[in-house]
């Protein structure tokens, strides 16, 4: 797991121009839930910053890590000089200073469960808020969907990334919501889905396979043998399965800890 997420700074300039952005409604959904200002925050995962620029634009201070030189280098060309970067990993990130708001978009999974709630209580301020979210961004279409499938089988039974702490996909509540229920330190746990339909060309939906982790370790000729494989059976434009899954949870004040 550890060598899948820290495989996409070799494919950081893909990655910025490939993958989804995130739209407002994210933004807003956060807004609302805090109920009050959100005047800085702490981005778990940063990547290229595709959600960094949602919060920024929203007017709220914050500090962008990732654990990849290559992915922030990609991030700083997009972004204001006022984000500010830090190159490290949740579990190396100083413990002394609690923001309003800590957010991960489609990285958490990369983080260690052994003290992860733990660590992000210390680095939410006391009923300040933590979210999640991320888009399976899956093929909509069940046919092309089980063609590509066969297509990279030979080399790629599985291109996901199993849920962290095994809960079943028809469960009404998922991880990692199911992971902060049962934590100490946060409350008002929430899951939201917010319905999205993306459009794309055959040749960029494979440029948006090139920037998962599953795709980038396969051996060099093996990923492009799957990638012209997976072409071939392709339409040419298809359409992705882009709903956006968002967690949402408020940190204890200290006094109503047990």
């Amino acid at each position: 797991m550890v060598a899948r997420a820290l495989s996409f700074g070799a494919v950081a300039e893909a990655y910025e121009r490939f993958r989804p952005g995130y739209p407002v409604e994210i933004l807003e959904l956060v807004t609302a839930y805090a109920g009050q200002p959100i005047r800085t925050a702490l981005e778990i995962g940063a990547g290229t910053g595709k959600a960094t620029r949602l919060f920024a634009q929203g007017g709220i201070a914050v500090t962008a890590t990732d654990p990849d030189a290559a992915m922030l280098a990609e991030l700083r060309k997009h972004l204001p000089a006022d984000v500010t970067t830090v190159q490290a990993a949740f579990e190396d990130l100083p413990l002394d200073s609690s923001y309003d708001l800590v957010y991960s978009a489609a990285a958490l999974h990369w983080t260690n469960p052994e003290g992860r709630w733990d660590r992000m209580a210390a680095l939410v301020r006391p009923g300040g808020v933590f979210a999640s979210f991320g888009a399976p961004n899956g093929l909509a279409d069940p046919t092309v969907r089980e063609a590509v499938r066969a297509a990279r089988s030979p080399y790629l039974e599985d291109d996901g990334v199993p849920s962290p702490d095994g809960t079943p996909a028809d469960r009404p509540m998922q991880w990692p919501g199911t992971e902060l229920q049962h934590s100490e330190w946060f409350t008002d746990v929430r899951q939201v889905i917010i319905e999205r339909r993306l459009t794309m060309t055959a040749h960029d939906y494979v440029g948006h396979l090139s920037t998962i982790s599953a795709y980038v370790m396969l051996p060099p000729a093996d990923r492009d043998e799957v990638f012209r494989r997976i072409l071939r059976v392709l339409p040419e434009t298809v359409e992705l399965n882009a709903e956006l899954h968002a967690h949402l949870a408020r940190r204890v004040p200290r006094a109503e800890r047990p």
